[in-house]
């Protein structure tokens, strides 16, 4: 039987989401990739209850996370039932819809026939009555962007949802996202966009700016790069490691010997601040706290344990991200 840690709320920092009243952990929990059929199931209970002891309060998926699609949210669904029970109000569980699920036209994308079904396919597969954030995936350019925001509203007036989100828009989608659901009455609370060391695209693109303006908050995926800013590819690419695999969006031919030198650099600036290359990564996209929380996938609890400890350094003086540019720019 599993006893939550009396002190799991002492050393995880809590950040508002934007101009709301929720508040999100420093560091998030995905369960983008290691949820499902191919990792044990114990393995997998355990990176859950682990993080929730490390005050990780807010689980993130998808309704095509796993692989197979569906499979992460059952294995929530299973904890939830075993571990959880009486911790759910503790808990912010987010999915998304949008992405391909099921054959023919209703399948993926934003119509409200998608979004309004891919919900519904979700809590079941759960076991919940009700999400704590519901996102659309990705903007779909063949639907009214009215039809998209009014389908996650309806979540809402239904009780499915108590906020909603956007992953993967841009800067003016997601300005008039806002307006629509401003509109209706149902404020947008979160966007979830890819943000790391390597990719800066939203503060590059407007994006960060854009939810400044709005009062909307960020959780960002991918701040460690699928793994390669950790320790594990500075001396190339092991085997079993994630851009060994078949099939991986981190591919072994993307470690390169001049990509390889720089995570090197940075993680001599990272030893320099008493951190790890990951922790260093997540402790710079969390900076001045633009971004509310990082999202990180785990393959085991001590995995887990390194990242939440980030949290514990998340300042930067002005050389120390002098030098970080000058690695990533050179």
């Amino acid at each position: 039987m599993y006893i939550a840690h009396p002190d799991r709320y002492s050393v995880m920092p809590y950040r508002r989401i934007g101009n709301s009243g929720l508040h999100l952990p420093a560091i998030s929990l995905g369960l983008w990739q290691n949820f499902g059929p191919g990792r044990p199931a114990e393995t997998q209970r355990a990176i859950l209850r682990r993080a929730f002891d490390l005050g990780v309060t807010h689980f993130d998926l998808a309704d095509n996370y796993g692989p197979p699609g569906g499979a992460a949210e059952s294995a929530l669904g299973e904890a939830l039932k075993a571990d959880f029970a009486h911790h759910r109000d503790e808990l912010v569980i987010s999915t998304k819809a949008g992405y391909r699920m099921w054959p023919g036209p209703y399948g993926e994308w934003g119509s409200r026939k998608h979004m309004i079904s891919s919900l519904d396919q979700c809590l079941g597969r759960m076991g919940a009555e009700y999400v704590d954030i519901f996102y659309s995936h990705r903007y779909d350019p063949h639907t009214p962007l009215e039809e998209t925001m009014g389908a996650l509203h309806t979540a809402v007036q239904q009780g499915k949802a108590l906020y909603v989100g956007v992953s993967n828009y841009s800067a003016e989608q997601t300005r008039e996202a806002a307006r629509i659901l401003g509109e209706l009455g149902t404020p947008l609370l979160i966007h979830q966009p890819r943000y790391s060391m390597l990719d800066r695209g939203p503060q590059e693109n407007g994006v960060l700016d854009a939810l400044d303006e709005l009062g909307v908050g960020s959780i960002v995926f991918s701040p460690l790069e699928q793994g390669l800013l950790t320790a594990r590819y500075l001396d190339g690419v092991p085997e079993g490691s994630r851009a060994a695999s078949h099939g991986s969006p981190l591919s072994s031919d993307k470690l390169t010997e001049d990509l390889v030198g720089k995570l090197r650099d940075l993680n001599d600036i990272a030893k320099s601040r008493g951190q790890s290359l990951a922790q260093l990564a997540l402790a710079w996209v969390l900076r001045g706290g633009r971004v509310t929380s990082a999202l990180v996938g785990a393959s085991s609890p001590e995995q887990l344990e390194d990242s939440v400890a980030a949290a514990g350094n998340l300042d930067f003086d002005a050389d120390e991200l002098a030098r970080i540019d000058s690695v990533i720019q050179r």
